[in-house]
Order: structure tokens, then sequence, then C-alpha cells
């Protein structure tokens, strides 16, 4: 995965919440603890988080540094926060070589961070659909693509229905629910 995935991720999720903002984000996001709000200022957090990595190379920890997202901003201002950290995340992995290794639980490569940013796009966009009551899976080919990058233990199935699933959000028949879960971005190489 690379910066393209990033984008074309970031897109379908303007395309889906963009039409949104005048939609109650006070309310739960799908099964998670945190409202709307709260779940889209966190997509930015993390993939200012994601962009930052690659381009520091810290070797054995997170950088000290968070996102504040102002609580009175407006859902199309967050939206708007977001579409700068995505465009952060996908120049920093436009301009890593693929050699370049940053911390994330062990040395992750550039393909790494663009899974996990593409999975807290297509993650984070579902839930909040959810919360807001609007019937949207996240995209087949993305789903596969992150599933395929971040969970190699991985059941068949259907490539939406694996990747929620993986992430607690879902189930598969034969598999039990997972309520706890962490994905694989680093690589040992």
């Amino acid at each position: 995965m690379d910066h393209r995935d990033v984008d074309a991720a970031w897109a379908e999720c303007l395309r889906v919440l963009g039409p949104l903002t005048d939609e109650d984000r006070t309310v739960r996001a799908g099964s998670l603890t945190w409202t709307c709000a709260e779940t889209a200022a966190h997509i930015g957090h993390d993939l200012l988080a994601h962009a930052g990595r690659p381009a520091a190379r810290p070797a054995d920890a997170y950088l000290p540094m968070d996102l504040s997202v102002h609580p009175t901003a407006t859902p199309a201002e967050v939206l708007r926060v977001v579409t700068a950290c995505a465009g952060l995340l996908g120049h920093a992995l436009a301009a890593a070589d693929p050699g370049v290794r940053a911390w994330h639980w062990g040395p992750c490569d550039p393909g790494g961070f663009a899974a996990m940013g593409v999975a807290e796009i297509l993650l984070h966009t579902h839930d909040i659909t959810r919360g807001l009551s609007v019937d949207r899976r996240p995209p087949a080919a993305a789903s596969a693509a992150v599933t395929g990058r971040l969970f190699p233990d991985a059941p068949p199935g259907d490539a939406v229905d694996v990747l929620l699933r993986c992430t607690g959000r879902g189930d598969l028949d034969g598999f039990p629910h997972r309520d706890s879960w962490t994905w694989e971005a680093a690589r040992a190489d």
C-alpha cells in the first residue's frame, strides 16, 4: 500500500461524510464509546501521527506529539482538519524511501503506515456512518488490501466482513468474536 491508497480512502470518506455535516455528531460512533465528532478528530490524530513517524524516523518510540481539534469546531471544520492530516500522510509517504523504517511496535515501512492510515479512515468512517444511521460499508478492495497487510492471521471470506471481524466490528460464521485485537504493521526486514 502507498500514498495513493491513502488519498483514495480519504476521497471516499469525504464523499460519504461531506454531505452529512449537518447531522448530530454528538451521537456515539457505532459500537465505540466516542461520539462521531471525537471519532472524526481521532482519524486526524492518527493520520498526523502516521505522517510524522516516517518523516522523523524514530527507532524505538512514538513521537511525543498530539493533535488537538478545537472542541467548538463544526463537522465541516473537523473534516478540513482531517483532510490536512490525510494530505500530510500522503505527502510523507510519497517522499519516503521504501527502505525507511520508523517505530510502530517495531520497525514499520511506509507501506505499513499507508495501511494503518487507510484502516483508520475506513474503519472510523464506518463507525461514524453507523452512528449517523447511514447504510454504508467500506470499499471491498481497500478492505482486502488493509487486511492483507495488517492481519496475516485473517480468515477467508468477504473482504469487508473479514476486516470488520478482525477489528471487533463484526462476526464471521465459524470464528469467535474479537473483543480485542492488534494489527501487525511492523516488519522484521
